[in-house]
């Protein structure tokens, strides 16, 4: 989320390093393939960025990110793993959510796996505006760093802040209708550009690795991960 720099570019980059070089033992079976594309340019189809229809469904990208949501908090130093009840509140909190905004699911559970790796725990920072939860909201209020075990209630919270939107910035909904409104596409480049926007609060609409001052390859990162990009090496340069 914009407001977080220096957590984009420091902390959370520490996650991607903290993300084991090997498979996991055991990967989930999906027809999404764990692979990197580096796009670049404006976000369309015409520059190489995958439609709508190349996207996995939200039972593949579950499926896939599922096993990572079981690891990452002891991976990067986050407290205790993910529960089984903790991650069944993260899919549930997905789906409603999604349901009560009409933000597309796979959207919100690729930016959930951009901003904490669907860590419950992921630390929230103060870089002049606070960023908590899994989706590192804009001063939301639904955090769990540093609780065992993360009530449900809190994990919707946290899917609500960075979704819907808090009282101090946009989240999700808003983000997407800015793109949408502005490039008069309401396909996977406003989604792309709508990625753009949550990172860093501002775009580039011909250029969406225009990070600013935020993570560069952003955009290009939530692109691959609803195509199914979960442990292989980023690509991006």
């Amino acid at each position: 989320m914009h407001g977080k720099t220096i957590f984009t570019t420091v902390s959370l980059a520490a996650v991607a390093a903290a993300f084991p070089t090997t498979r996991l033992l055991e990967p989930a079976k999906r027809a999404v393939a764990d692979q990197y594309t580096f796009f670049q340019g404006d976000g369309s189809a015409a520059a190489g960025w995958p439609s709508i229809d190349n996207w996995g469904s939200y039972h593949e990208l579950w499926n896939a990110n599922a096993p990572l949501m079981r690891q990452s908090c002891g991976w990067n130093g986050w407290g205790a793993d993910n529960s089984e009840q903790e991650i069944s509140a993260i899919n549930s909190a997905i789906q409603q959510v999604s349901g009560q905004t009409g933000v597309d699911s796979r959207f919100i559970l690729a930016v959930i796996m951009q901003e904490s790796k669907g860590c419950v725990r992921a630390p929230t920072t103060n870089n002049g505006v606070v960023n908590p939860g899994l989706m590192q909201s804009h001063n939301g209020v639904g955090t769990c760093a540093g609780v065992n075990p993360c009530p449900a209630e809190t994990i919707l919270q946290m899917v609500i802040d960075g979704t819907a939107g808090t009282a101090s910035g946009d989240g999700l909904q808003q983000t997407f209708a800015r793109a949408s409104s502005d490039l008069g596409d309401w396909g996977a480049r406003a989604f792309y550009a709508a990625a753009r926007l949550y990172n860093s609060g501002s775009v580039d609409y011909n250029n969406l690795n225009n990070g600013f001052t935020s993570t560069m390859c952003y955009a290009a990162d939530v692109a691959n991960r609803l195509t199914g990009w979960t442990l292989a090496p980023t690509g991006c340069f």
